[in-house]
């Protein structure tokens, strides 16, 4: 037990002093397993186990159809739709920026990906119609938050993974909440602008405006019907949506747009990689700590303390919601999830939870630390774009962060506002 305290300060130490994650989790849970003499042969097997299997083939297939619409400027096509729409109307272009980040988090599955797509679109128009730069960095950065829980989310693949639960009824669990959780950031951004007195566009589009800009975004805004309708109905897997939506998103850009050719695949894959790699790196190097913790009997040892604390169910999952946000200011949602849903999942057991409910719970808290300083990676990508620094950006997130607790309170009382389109398919 002293060795497993040990690996667990390790751990929290690397964190503490800038190690990246998946460098802190593999080295403590290689240190624990050595030591502790677990079987060090085991640790090769256990990082290709923990990464060769097909439900998390669809990251690598998401991340790179997200790359290629990224490249083809789908995003500035739906801006421009909805900026149209929106007009001069009370924070118009901040709730243009919301709304774009919700269908893009439909196309990408990853907030950092939204935030840095819409925010090179809309970050000049806010600052140019005189929104302060921070609040309009907070906007997106927010907004950038339901890319993980509007489907289709790695973040879901990922629990689905862990959990053994049903990628597509995430999925479809996914939608509601994201669209609750999205109308709570426009309300907010509303309410500001009021406050401050910003505006939209300088005009609204005329009818015929709107519809050759519906026209000319007719197949971005089909993106998300095919991959999600597929799912929905049965047509394909998650993981074979994934392979559709890049044998889509190809057509589109370099078919129907013509803005990506063949010269501007290298760096596209290139770029696909390199996401792919950071997130699988960590996936391994979290399962081997997982794994690591697992054997030496924490995970049983904290499950029972969790469930010793109380016997509600609401109880324990608030408490558990404090914790996730509190985590979520300095690690990411990917080791989050693999450091706590194996502590969790007895605790699901014994209390009769609904995994695919937890897991839109889970998924939300998660969401949220995307954009809490001082770790948020939302708040620095959208800080590099905007020239701010984190800190002032995180003073405009406080009535953000607010009405995103208030949904996740909401979610984790009403189970059926995340389970009744689950239960109508």
């Amino acid at each position: 037990m002293t060795l497993t305290i040990f690996c667990i300060a390790l751990f929290v130490f690397l964190i503490a002093v800038g190690v990246p994650i998946a460098i802190a989790l593999g080295s403590s849970g290689i240190i624990l397993i050595y030591f502790g003499d677990l079987g060090i042969k085991m640790v090769g097997p256990n990082f290709i186990h923990t990464v060769a299997k097909f439900p998390l083939l669809a990251i690598p297939f998401f991340v790179l159809a997200g790359v290629i619409l990224d490249r083809a400027k789908l995003a500035e096509r739906i801006a421009n739709l909805f900026e149209l729409i929106v007009g001069r109307r009370t924070g118009g272009l901040a709730i243009v920026a919301v709304i774009t980040c919700m269908f893009w988090g439909a196309l990408s599955g990853s907030g950092p990906a939204t935030t840095a797509a819409v925010g090179m679109i809309l970050a000049a128009p806010l600052l140019k119609q005189g929104y302060d730069k921070n609040f309009a960095a907070a906007t997106i950065a927010n907004a950038s938050d339901l890319s993980i829980i509007i489907p289709p989310s790695i973040a879901f693949i990922i629990y689905g993974n862990i959990t053994k639960t049903n990628v597509s009824k995430l999925f479809i669990a996914g939608i509601v909440p994201g669209m609750l959780v999205g109308l709570g950031i426009i309300l907010v951004a509303w309410w500001v602008s009021r406050k401050r007195g910003y505006r939209g566009s300088v005009k609204r589009g005329s009818a015929k405006e709107i519809l050759k800009a519906a026209a000319g975004s007719f197949w971005a805004l089909m993106a998300p019907v095919i991959i999600l309708g597929g799912i929905y109905s049965g047509v394909f897997t998650p993981t074979e949506a994934a392979v559709v939506a890049v044998f889509y998103s190809l057509f589109v850009a370099m078919v129907i747009y013509r803005s990506v050719g063949f010269r501007e695949l290298v760096p596209i894959f290139t770029d696909a990689a390199v996401t792919t790699s950071v997130i699988m790196f960590i996936v391994a190097f979290a399962g081997i700590f997982s794994s690591a913790m697992e054997t030496t009997g924490v995970i049983d040892a904290v499950a029972n303390f969790i469930i010793s604390i109380s016997s509600s169910t609401w109880i324990m999952i608030l408490l558990v919601n404090a914790l996730l946000l509190v985590l979520g200011m300095f690690l990411d949602a990917i080791s989050i999830s693999y450091l706590l849903m194996p502590v969790l999942l007895p605790v699901m057991a014994r209390l009769n939870i609904d995994p695919v409910w937890y897991g839109v719970i889970f998924i939300t808290a998660l969401a949220i630390g995307q954009s809490t300083p001082p770790v948020g990676v939302n708040l620095f990508t959208v800080a590099n774009l905007v020239e701010t620094d984190v800190d002032a950006i995180s003073k405009e997130m406080v009535p953000y962060i607010m009405i995103n607790v208030v949904v996740l309170i909401i979610l984790s009382l009403f189970s059926s506002i995340s389970l009744f389109l689950v239960k109508a398919t």
